[in-house]
């Protein structure tokens, strides 16, 4: 299932995207508490035709938990030791877009990149998961850009800032909850150019282990998203590009770049 939070008129709706020109609607928010039921998911009955709605970001993560460091070619470009451990950071729930949306520089920026990254979707509360547990938590995945400002990032040390504007966390288009993650294809095209090219079997922590290691740490909510590190190719982006995260099996993240406001 292809799920796609979305606004249609004045309402903002969960639904399925059935095809390429269609969305069923779902009854009320899905993510609950308790946790989402894909069997247990009521459809209103109306169908809206992708044309005619606008994509939001298919979630609103209370968090979104972020890997560093995760592909050994990235770190070797960076050239940053791997981590011994998950290495963590959090990028707010005010980062989060959806596909199509803008991101916009901010005001003392000076080099912002684009980073594509496979991004997990939690279904139900975790707290102190077992590795072979994480499946029973995990709703599906989607597409990631973990917008840096790269220069901040050095200059901190620390990488909330350079990590954490509004806007810099684009996700979507759906969250698909039939797939194998273990070995998908990440690419990032800027303006139609392919700078970012990855598989998810060349992480050097696993999913399972990602997930169980993160709800060590803190609660993860529904509707929470992990996003488990980018692929070498990093690079900057200026205004006016158009960046895609494009994964294999769960679409094109399209965004475009703006200038300080």
């Amino acid at each position: 299932m292809r799920i796609v939070r979305f606004q249609a008129g004045r309402r903002v709706l969960y639904g399925e995207m059935k095809n390429e020109e269609t969305i069923a609607g779902f009854k009320g928010n899905i993510f609950k508490n308790s946790g989402v039921e894909i069997k247990g998911i009521q459809r209103t009955g109306e169908s809206f035709r992708l044309e005619e709605v606008k994509l939001l970001s298919p979630c609103t993560p209370s968090k979104m938990v972020c890997l560093g460091l995760n592909y050994r070619p990235h770190a070797s470009e960076i050239r940053m030791k791997l981590p011994k451990l998950p290495l963590l950071f959090i990028k707010p729930s005010t980062a989060a877009i959806g596909p199509e949306a803008e991101i916009f520089f901010p005001r003392n920026y000076t080099r912002v990149d684009y980073e594509a990254e496979l991004a997990v979707v939690i279904g139900k509360k975790a707290k102190n998961v077992t590795e072979d547990q994480v499946r029973d938590y995990i709703l599906g995945y989607t597409c990631f850009n973990d917008v840096t400002e790269r220069d901040q990032q050095s200059a901190d040390g620390q990488w909330t800032r350079a990590k954490g504007y509004d806007t810099f966390a684009p996700l979507g288009p759906y969250i698909e909850t039939d797939v194998d993650s273990s070995d998908l294809q990440v690419e990032l095209y800027l303006n139609g150019e392919k700078k970012q090219s990855g598989r998810t079997s060349e992480l050097l922590f696993k999913i399972p282990q990602i997930v169980s290691f993160i709800s060590g740490v803190m609660t993860l909510l529904p509707g929470d998203v992990i996003a488990t590190g980018t692929p070498a190719g990093i690079g900057p982006m200026k205004p006016g590009d158009v960046a895609e995260v494009r994964i294999e099996k769960l679409g094109v993240l399209r965004n475009y770049t703006r200038g300080p406001g």
